[in-house]
């Protein structure tokens, strides 16, 4: 009986704290394929970031995210620290200027 009672514990708590998982729209600053990689890149390495894909023709990327790991906030920060606007969030200039010079139009 104490075999079942730990099991259901475990089952119960692996239930609550399964990922909760989100999906969000920023608008970008980005103008070609290698803003896109920047970004995709920039965001795959943001902790509870599941799965992102930018648009360039409508500078939009769509990003899963795990709800438990990570905000929106964060991840409009992310792609801030990597050169570009994300929303209302205006990129960081030392990260803009290492873009390449393609990739620089878009952010004025």
């Amino acid at each position: 009986m104490k075999k079942f009672v730990v099991m259901f514990a475990l089952v119960t708590i692996a239930i609550v704290v399964k990922a909760q998982t989100e999906t969000i729209e920023i608008k970008t600053s980005a103008i070609c394929s290698m803003c896109k990689s920047t970004i995709e890149r920039a965001l795959a390495y943001e902790k509870g970031v599941e799965k992102s894909n930018l648009d360039v023709k409508t500078k939009v990327v769509t990003v899963q995210y795990d709800a438990n790991k990570t905000n929106p906030d964060k991840i409009r920060q992310c792609i801030a620290k990597a050169g570009y606007n994300a929303d209302d969030v205006k990129r960081e200039e030392k990260a803009y200027s290492k873009l390449a010079d393609c990739c620089k139009d878009g952010g004025h």
